[in-house]
């Protein structure tokens, strides 16, 4: 698995901690830990165990943090392997729920509720209750959540002096899309007279496709709630039709030929280019691509369209879930309370670890946030450390996002969270989920090769019955066992109030 983040400063305490440890600092617990470096690099002289970042809490916390990171490639296959080995560090950051709950299930992590209540007040303090829920198996708590500030991804940008050169207004049907990605991909947008354009692209493993699905009231890998009961959006016959529209537009030639292939570095030199006209962007793409395609083409200019609205008036992209991270304790650690005060420490230090220190990173200009992009690019690594027990913070949230120049970022979040579709489901994964999990992540690799044409749309619903056959009518009975308990514990909750 390939994890990614987006780190962006603002605001923070005033002063910067010194480059080394105190020397002060005598007879500090030694705490190992297993996190991943999110595909961060550090500035010449400094790594993942000596860097001012880790440095500071070994300081304010007098501990020593022995720190390992493996590759984000592989970095879950290597959570396994370590768990295998039985040389178990003493904490361990996961991202996938599933192998959370696989874990938790099997006894192979340590309650954490006395700890939290003895040395986390800031842990308590600042994540909410109900998504402690989230991290409990048997009624007890066996992770410290990291959470997540975004409510979604994913918002369409397309060239606007294309649309102005072409006389098409922005879109907003999917009959308007269609004629749009055509115009953007026939009739030479750019006016270069080059067959040189493309409509639409899309990453691997239909990345960057949501709002086109959303268009037709579903979403891949997601519950929707429908006649009182959960179903899987991957076998909704409304998938099916998102499935036809796209390889309608892949036939033609309209989506990008080579979307299987594309890594999200690919995805971005294409559009930097200047040979892409219209994509789903993520909410922060207007500072990356989006603007570099604008500093090399001058007469570049994107606009935000409104989602696609599909036949039935539907539209809308996946949620993004409130939870991204899982800190959890091997059951044999022997510095548990240390871990919980090192991470308590985190969160009670947001501004220092989240945005940088004051007046190197930022600084304060007549009440506003003025950002060293120089420096903040420099210190990016921060986030390895930070975001292990993230919360939100609206208010300098948005400080710190205008603080980055104007690149729309608090607007694209604000057009998201109001078109959202909700996944239903958000428990600790099922006993088959983690059985089948792999299984029928490669029995969907057939969407894609129904979009290039190798599979009729036919073949959908033979996927259907082979997804209910191979696990997922087992794990449909048991996510709506979970929905039912859920509405009956909201039920005696309202009652008890």
């Amino acid at each position: 698995m390939l994890v990614t983040a987006f780190f962006v400063s603002g605001c923070g305490l005033i002063g910067s901690p010194p480059d080394k440890r105190s020397p002060t600092i005598h007879n500090s617990q030694t705490v190992s830990i297993v996190i991943s470096n999110l595909g961060m690099t550090f500035p010449s002289g400094m790594d993942e165990n000596d860097n001012r970042y880790l440095n500071y809490i070994e300081e304010e916390t007098g501990l020593e943090i022995q720190v390992t990171t493996p590759p984000p490639e592989v970095y879950n296959e290597k959570l396994d392997v370590i768990m295998s080995s039985g040389n178990l560090p003493d904490m361990m950051h996961a991202y996938e729920p599933v192998w959370f709950g696989n874990y938790a299930k099997q006894g192979a992590f340590m309650p954490l509720d006395d700890l939290i209540d003895r040395y986390g007040p800031n842990l308590k303090e600042k994540i909410p209750s109900e998504i402690w829920d989230r991290v409990r198996y048997g009624g007890k708590i066996y992770a410290v959540p990291s959470l997540n500030e975004v409510s979604g991804v994913e918002l369409v940008y397309a060239r606007k002096d294309w649309l102005d050169r072409l006389g098409l207004k922005p879109p907003v049907t999917l009959d308007e899309y269609y004629e749009v990605i055509r115009a953007f991909t026939q009739d030479d947008p750019d006016g270069n007279g080059i067959d040189d354009t493309m409509g639409l692209i899309f990453t691997a493993n239909l990345g960057r496709s949501a709002p086109f699905f959303g268009a037709f009231g579903t979403q891949i890998n997601s519950w929707f709630e429908q006649n009182g009961k959960l179903v899987n959006g991957n076998i909704l016959p409304e998938t099916k039709e998102a499935l036809a529209y796209l390889a309608k537009l892949y036939k033609e030639g309209l989506l990008d030929r080579e979307f299987p292939l594309n890594l999200q570095n690919n995805l971005y030199e294409k559009i930097e280019n200047g040979t892409v006209g219209l994509f789903s962007a993520a909410w922060y793409d207007t500072r990356g691509p989006i603007a570099d395609n604008m500093k090399k083409d001058p007469n570049a200019q994107w606009i935000a369209l409104e989602y696609p609205t599909g036949p039935n008036g539907l539209k809308g992209v996946y949620d993004k879930d409130i939870i991204r991270g899982y800190n959890v304790i091997p059951a044999r650690s022997q510095n548990a309370e240390s871990v919980i005060k090192m991470l308590d420490f985190i969160v009670s230090d947001y501004k220092n670890l989240k945005l940088g220190f004051e007046n190197e990173i930022w600084r304060l200009e007549n009440g506003r946030m003025v950002t060293n992009f120089e420096k903040h690019d420099e210190h990016l690594y921060r986030g390895i450390y930070q975001s292990l027990v993230d919360v939100p913070d609206p208010v300098l949230f948005r400080e710190r996002l205008d603080s980055l120049g104007d690149f729309q970022l608090y607007t694209n979040l604000e057009i998201i969270k109001k078109s959202v579709i909700k996944n239903e489901f958000y428990g600790i994964p099922t006993p088959t989920m983690s059985k089948y999990d792999k299984k029928l992540g490669e029995l969907q690799d057939i969407f894609t090769r129904i979009i290039m044409g190798i599979e009729p749309i036919e073949s959908f619903d033979t996927y259907v019955e082979r997804w209910k056959q191979e696990g997922g009518e087992e794990i449909t009975k048991e996510v709506n066992e979970w929905y039912r308990n859920r509405d009956r514990t909201r039920l005696e909750d309202g009652l008890n109030e």
